[in-house]
């Protein structure tokens, strides 16, 4: 209590700003995010559907679980207001997350190969079933970890900052996680390029049954040392951003507890304000049917390079880069180009053409067998992904009533988290049903980008049934009935 009382009387005029610098340095942390998004939905997704021949619908439900525990981020966010860990309200949440969530990846990686072993010899039996389960709570437990560590690195964002300097390090710290996942792209494919691992040489022989088996002993040499050397170099990126940073720089102790920030919403919360009247509903079911349509491909984007196109995994793994280089330019061009010509809903309209285009694209490559369509298509779909994010973030901002401007945003911040676990199971889903219906595995991916292409359209149509007047006309008295409802 003295502590508080005594950080409420530090002058804020002495609380120095933050400094371009200090935000690229901050961005390391988002840097390394990408870089461990690319191993589980990139390398560990990959191996598993294809190399393993694990059910993509069992593959992607279990890495999906560290999305589906996110309603955690309200305890962490919580909890990090009101207890301090090694004297700080953030940093030592920040490490120790890191610190968890980089260790339990490697972890991941083991139960991977115990799964692959199990199901090369007894099939699918209940010790596979098993396995499955143990490897779903781990990954639940890596997303605990992850929110642990992410979501008071959030709250120091906004500690650190004032209103007029937030939106910079926001846009500076999302763009270095994109580059994290094309630099952890180029390093990874570096380090998996390796021919033992590739087409036939990766293939053991059982005598026996005459079957083709994968050798997992060769893809542990090579998969695991990664999966060591990239985690570890996260957690130096965390600490490199991180150090220093909240001493320095924080406002907590001025401003209490006056902001209501995304990782205090509960997600029952979030529902009511987001149907809270008839433009919030729309707005919220475009952006329901939007977030699938566009992360549905997270869970089969590497597979469909190695099944369809024969890749190996350092070849798959590259797949991110066209991706993330086109998202990069499309939210660095969309602000100053597009939305001033063309204004936020019809820039947002444009982005979900060019999408439903590009996964028209990524089919004809995978009929085609062309590699160099596929990746052109993959840079296409980026740039309108970024066009997208940037269009409809600006349109959300239009259609949030500024005196529950945290609210609305931090109950939009939950869902897009629940929304992104539902589109992962959905495309192993749909690609499970696809392998199921037809022998081609081009047919069984095409589904998927097919029906990402359909979401594209449907978004299009509720795009077009939302009304800013309408909503500014009418949104203060819903909300406010909603967040005094939350009150009694």
């Amino acid at each position: 209590m003295t502590d508080h009382i005594l950080s409420i009387s530090q002058d804020p005029i002495n609380v120095p700003k933050i400094s371009f610098l200090t935000m690229l340095r901050l961005g390391l942390f988002q840097m390394g995010l990408g870089i461990m998004s690319l191993l589980t939905l990139g390398v560990l997704n990959r191996v598993m559907i294809d190399e393993l021949t694990v059910l993509p619908f069992i593959a992607a439900g279990a890495i999906a679980m560290h999305q589906f525990v996110s309603p955690a981020r309200i305890w962490f966010g919580q909890k990090s207001d009101s207890q301090k860990i090694f004297g700080y309200h953030r940093s030592g949440y920040v490490w120790i997350g890191a610190a968890l969530f980089t260790s339990i990846s490697f972890v991941a990686l083991q139960v991977v190969w115990q799964l692959g072993t199990s199901l090369q010899n007894t099939g699918w039996s209940l010790q596979t079933y098993g396995w499955s389960a143990l490897l779903a709570l781990i990954f639940g437990m890596y997303g605990l970890a992850l929110s642990a560590s992410s979501t008071p690195f959030t709250a120091l964002l906004v500690d650190i900052t004032d209103e007029d300097d937030r939106p910079k390090l926001i846009a500076v710290v999302w763009s270095m996680l994109m580059m994290g996942i094309v630099i952890g792209a180029s390093i990874s494919s570096r380090l998996l390029e390796r021919p033992e691992i590739c087409g036939t040489a990766l293939l053991a022989y059982d005598p026996s049954q005459m079957n083709k088996l994968v050798d997992i002993s060769k893809l542990q040499t090579t998969i695991n040392p990664v999966f060591i050397i990239l985690p570890g170099a996260v957690f130096v990126l965390t600490l490199l951003a991180t150090l220093g940073i909240e001493k320095k720089y924080s406002r907590y102790g001025i401003r209490g507890n006056m902001v209501e920030r995304e990782d205090q919403i509960t997600l029952g919360k979030a529902l009511k304000i987001l149907t809270a009247n008839r433009q919030t509903g729309i707005f919220f079911g475009f952006l329901m049917v939007l977030t699938l349509s566009i992360f549905m491909q997270d869970s089969i984007l590497e597979p469909y390079g190695g099944e369809v196109f024969g890749m190996c995994i350092s070849e798959t793994t590259r797949l991110n880069i066209p991706f993330g280089i086109g998202t990069l330019l499309g939210i660095g061009s969309t602000g100053f180009l597009l939305i001033p010509r063309l204004g936020k809903k019809q820039t947002t309209k444009t982005g979900c053409i060019g999408a439903a285009m590009s996964f028209c694209l990524i089919i004809m490559a995978g009929f085609s067998q062309n590699s160099g369509l596929l990746m052109g298509s993959l840079f296409f779909f980026g740039l309108a992904s970024g066009v997208i994010t940037t269009g409809a973030t600006n349109l959300m901002l239009d259609l949030t009533a500024a005196e529950t401007a945290g609210t609305f945003v931090g109950a939009w911040g939950l869902s897009q988290a629940m929304a992104r676990g539902m589109a992962t199971v959905l495309g192993g889903t749909v690609l499970n049903l696809g392998k199921l219906v037809f022998t081609s595995p081009m047919l069984a991916y095409g589904m998927v980008f097919a029906l990402q292409a359909i979401g594209m359209l449907l978004a299009i149509w509720l795009l077009r049934r939302v009304n800013v007047v309408e909503f500014q006309q009418n949104s203060k008295q819903v909300l406010a009935s909603v967040l005094e409802s939350e009150l009694d």
